[in-house]
């Protein structure tokens, strides 16, 4: 069988040393298929990703009923949870929980202009690495083009947001109220750093989802560009 034909001319991004390269690595096939298709079809299946995965965390219980990415409750405070409970106070600690969720989930939806960016700035060698690659290359990608700035997002408005969803409030009664407890050791835990890095990893992780989806279910590749593109790595 013939190698993949790809119109680099029309480019003229890569030097025939590279396109060497970049073919060596790509599978046997018959299809014709441009570089520019297959960085058109790893954007979309970024995209859709962004689109029906992150946006799920956004909606009201995104986070806080779904148990893959759940914000639990850091080590140091879990002996604030437990010790409320055994005196009572187990409402006031749910709603600890679930504010912090709140938080989280208002947060993301600064998420995906920042993924937008990403996104428009993918070279092809950045498409050629993510569709030859393991069944999360697309996600690391974006972890890798992202995370500061999401973090950099993120952070203020989960303080804003604090406020907002009434975090801030309950969490200053659970703290006072722990402190208050004779004996215990005292907290006081940098709620915003830690929801900040929490919404993160669940929104990088409903990615990874919806791209294993894109990988290995044929009938997710809703159009006909993402079955072209996702028919090369089916073949390495």
């Amino acid at each position: 069988m013939k190698k993949i034909v790809f119109t680099f001319v029309a480019f003229g991004l890569l030097s025939c040393a590279e396109m060497q390269q970049v073919m060596a690595q790509l599978p046997q096939g018959t299809s014709v298929l441009s570089q520019g298709e297959i960085g058109n079809g790893l954007k979309e299946a970024l995209n859709n990703g962004i689109s029906k995965q992150v946006s799920k965390l956004t909606a009201t219980d995104g986070f806080f009923k779904n148990e893959a990415v759940k914000i639990l409750l850091p080590d140091e405070l879990k002996a604030v949870d437990k010790k409320l409970r055994q005196i009572g106070m187990g409402k006031l600690a749910d709603e600890g929980l679930k504010v912090i969720n709140r938080a989280a989930e208002d947060a993301v939806k600064e998420a995906t202009p920042i993924f937008v960016d990403a996104v428009k700035q993918m070279t092809f060698t950045d498409a050629k690495n993510i569709l030859m690659g393991n069944e999360s290359s697309a996600t690391t990608y974006l972890q890798n083009t992202t995370s500061t700035a999401l973090y950099a997002k993120f952070n203020p408005v989960i303080k804003n947001s604090f406020t907002k969803v009434g975090a801030d409030k309950v969490w200053k009664e659970i703290i006072t109220k722990y402190n208050s407890i004779p004996l215990v050791k005292k907290v006081n835990p940098d709620l915003t750093d830690y929801t900040t890095n929490k919404a993160m990893e669940g929104v990088f992780k409903m990615i990874a989802v919806e791209e294993k989806e894109i990988r290995t279910n044929l009938a997710s590749r809703s159009s006909d560009l993402l079955k072209k593109v996702f028919a090369l790595q089916d073949k390495k």
